[in-house]
């Protein structure tokens, strides 16, 4: 069945797209958490008129183009997140939110299905480049930083995701250990084999 995404969903596309999934999938996941709603035609033509209005603010010619690009070229974008200790953030930054965040902050208008970028779930700095215009590719910067604090530097951050790294590799090798143990302990409470049967006597001679 077709939705319409209402935040941006991971692997399955950006808000305000439509897209076909699954009907279980819509109806156990996507409404009741208000991920999606019902496609409905009049949902559908209400997306399409947005897109023509979107268009018309895009880059018309290479010259447009190219001037947007060095705004965008010159553009640092901070994200200030939630975070845990090893970096990981507590929700994510997704290209919709980098796309608002050039509205919002700098009147740039940008589609954001031309930011080539997967979600982020790690404080970092990021490079992230955008297709403005056919054969001109701006880069725009990001910041995702833990809120109120420093960007740790390129250092403290490549520790931080090697820390984290080992630390799920040695959680998924005591699980594997605690499988393995596990295996002889079921064989150990399994049933005993029944006791055979003693041979039927034979009857005597007389």
């Amino acid at each position: 069945m077709q939705v319409l995404l209402r935040q941006d969903v991971d692997k399955l596309g950006l808000r305000g797209e439509v897209v076909n999934v699954a009907r279980g999938y819509a109806r156990n996941f996507l409404l009741p958490r208000g991920l999606a709603e019902v496609a409905t035609p009049a949902v559908q033509k209400e997306v399409a008129r947005r897109d023509a209005l979107r268009t018309r603010h895009e880059a018309k010619t290479v010259d447009e183009a190219r001037t947007l690009a060095e705004k965008l070229g010159a553009t640092v974008l901070r994200f200030n997140v939630t975070a845990g200790p090893t970096g990981t953030l507590f929700g994510s930054v997704t290209a919709t939110n980098v796309a608002d965040r050039l509205w919002d902050e700098q009147k740039l208008r940008v589609d954001r299905r031309k930011l080539q970028m997967e979600t982020i779930k790690r404080v970092g700095r990021f490079t992230i480049p955008v297709e403005v215009f056919t054969d001109v590719t701006a880069e725009l910067r990001l910041e995702v930083a833990p809120e109120g604090e420093q960007l740790p530097s390129g250092e403290e951050l490549a520790g931080a995701e090697a820390s984290e790294a080992e630390a799920a590799a040695a959680a998924a090798e005591a699980a594997a250990i605690e499988v393995g143990a596990a295996a002889p302990a079921e064989e150990a409470v399994a049933a005993p084999d029944e006791p055979e049967a003693p041979a039927p006597e034979l009857p005597s001679e007389t």
